[in-house]
């Protein structure tokens, strides 16, 4: 049985049973355990499963009592693309910065199964990770309903306590002007993650590259990495300004 086959099964048995045992599994195939183990592995990472001490069990980042209200349901499987590649550059052991944004927090389900600590102001994000292998360091601050996240005074101090790999950011627009916020509050917010990481990554679909919105807050060189599914002629100029470009 190839590996599609065997994948097809063991979703459909995740999606009956809601966890699966790898003795069972390889059992029920046929096949070795290690076997078994490795395409499980190759569909936590693909953040289909969250793999568990002898088998895995479902995982669905979105199963979250919550929903965005900026726009989260749309360019899914763009936003799904961009976050699988930004998930590559995520190892154990790492420390990261990520923020509200609606296309940060489809990283979640890539990430669910790594070692790695996790900043952020992001109630969505913190409640998509609470049972995962990631460890959560929770911002404080005042509480933004419609962002459903932490920002402010107090919020950006608490990030100045620390230091991260990398920050994982979104922005409301990119241009060859610089980045864009919808508010003071965001660019803020934003600002610290960038200015406490050692790398910053902006995770942005087409639909914000080439676009200004109401407050420019930090030059292009403030960026290291772009991930974007954009073809846009604009991506030329961002690199002649030192920023790489990652297309999916």
């Amino acid at each position: 049985m190839n590996f599609q086959k065997r994948k097809r099964f063991i979703l459909d048995e995740l999606n009956k049973q809601g966890e699966v045992d790898v003795k069972k599994l390889a059992a029920d195939l046929s096949i070795s355990e290690i076997t078994i183990r490795r395409d499980l592995n190759n569909l936590a990472d693909n953040g289909l499963l969250f793999r568990t001490h002898g088998g895995a069990s479902k995982t669905d980042p979105l199963a979250v009592p919550y929903t965005y209200t900026n726009k989260s349901v749309q360019n899914i499987a763009a936003k799904d693309d961009i976050c699988r590649e930004a998930a590559k550059l995520i190892n154990d052991g790492d420390i990261i910065f990520m923020d509200c944004g609606s296309t940060v927090f489809r990283l979640c389900q890539f990430i669910a199964n790594k070692r790695i600590k996790v900043v952020t102001n992001s109630l969505p994000i913190i409640t998509a990770l609470q049972n995962s292998l990631v460890s959560l360091n929770i911002i404080g601050g005042e509480y933004d309903a419609k962002r459903q996240a932490m920002h402010g005074l107090i919020a950006n101090r608490h990030l100045s306590f620390y230091k991260a790999k990398q920050a994982f950011i979104g922005v409301d627009g990119i241009s060859v002007n610089g980045l864009f916020a919808n508010t003071e509050l965001e660019a803020g917010i934003t600002t610290a993650f960038i200015n406490n990481s050692e790398k910053t990554i902006l995770l942005c679909d087409d639909s914000k590259i080439g676009k200004e919105s109401y407050l420019k807050f930090a030059p292009l060189t403030q960026i290291n990495t772009l991930i974007t599914n954009s073809t846009s002629a604009d991506l030329v100029l961002y690199e002649e300004q030192g920023i790489e470009i990652i297309k999916v």
